[in-house]
């Protein structure tokens, strides 16, 4: 039997995830030769090397790869016996980790205060990645809870819609079509549309939807962030397909325009989600209540009153957000 310390796995962990023994020992406060010496033992104790060098670079070996794994089960389960006991006392304090996608960024860290005015003693750890990123931690059920559009396919998965996303068309206010109304589709053909990056569920739901309905377009920049998109949008760089809650701001300043287009916006949904066979702890409880019960009300997603025109639902496996 392998007498392992969480220590080591611990350290372990570490300098897997950095592939830098310099940077791991930062992450931890330790010197280096204190992770060297925990790295040198549970190789020793294993009995195999779990890094190999190439260069000046590191790389893990196979049996590095499946110690991470297991390492990072064993951290899970460790931070699930944890919530467990937080649950036997009650929700007078607790631990819970969300990922979001970049979108969602808008409107959680307002719903997370207000959840964290309700329960105080649940400290909230907030990640806000993309679409693939958050898909990855929830494979590796690294997080507690998930919020993005669409449900990742192929994986076991409990989600629950909890708030309307529309996708809107956004101009800058000098457009030509920023001042007219009943837009048809057909005008969009040919415009220069800034896109999202690949993996991103905003891109994927824009050209699904163009492309059912036969519009070709000229894809214009990419970039990675929606405050890329907006800055360019405004500069008159093109047009973009954003979703409504990443633009209130620049509506009520009047820097932006939503375009009166025919089928849009495009209604999508939020979904909250964790692994369907997690173990959800008391604080993933409340807040999936307080967010099912209360996040449509506290963020509302309204058009300007002149500029609401007809919307379109999407059946849920069109593109999404993110």
């Amino acid at each position: 039997m392998y007498h392992l310390t969480l220590r080591q796995l611990r350290v372990f962990a570490a300098v897997a995830n950095h592939l830098s023994f310099s940077r791991a020992a930062e992450s931890l406060h330790l010197t280096q030769p204190a992770v060297s010496m925990q790295i040198k033992q549970l190789e020793e104790t294993i009995g195999l090397p779990l890094f190999e060098q190439m260069g000046k670079r590191i790389f893990l070996t196979e049996a590095g790869r499946e110690i991470l794994h297991y390492s990072r089960t064993i951290a899970q389960q460790l931070l699930e016996a944890e919530a467990v006991i937080d649950e036997l006392k009650g929700l007078e304090r607790g631990k819970l980790t969300i990922s979001v996608v970049g979108t969602a960024n808008y409107f959680a860290p307002q719903l997370l205060a207000q959840f964290c005015k309700r329960y105080t003693g649940i400290t909230v750890s907030l990640n806000v990645v993309n679409r693939e990123a958050v898909i990855k931690h929830l494979e590796d059920n690294s997080t507690d809870l998930a919020i993005m559009g669409r449900p990742p396919e192929g994986m076991d998965i409990y989600a629950e819609t909890f708030m309307a996303n529309p996708l809107v068309v956004i101009a800058a206010p000098d457009h030509p079509l920023a001042s007219q109304r009943k837009i048809p589709l057909e005008r969009l053909r040919g415009l220069t549309f800034l896109m999202r990056e690949q993996g991103s569920g905003t891109r994927a739901a824009m050209e699904r939807f163009f492309q059912e309905h036969d519009i070709d377009f000229e894809v214009g920049t990419e970039m990675n962030t929606n405050e890329a998109i907006k800055q360019a949008v405004q500069v008159g760089m093109g047009l973009s397909v954003l979703s409504l809650h990443t633009v209130e701001l620049e509506l009520e300043t009047r820097r932006l325009a939503v375009l009166d287009v025919e089928d849009f916006p495009i209604v999508r949904a939020w979904h909250l989600m964790h692994r369907a066979n997690k173990r959800v702890s008391g604080s993933a409880r409340a807040f999936k209540a307080f967010l099912l019960s209360e996040a449509a009300n506290l963020i509302p997603a309204k058009l300007p009153a002149a500029r609401r025109p007809r919307t379109r639902k999407l059946p849920a496996k069109g593109g999404s957000a993110g």
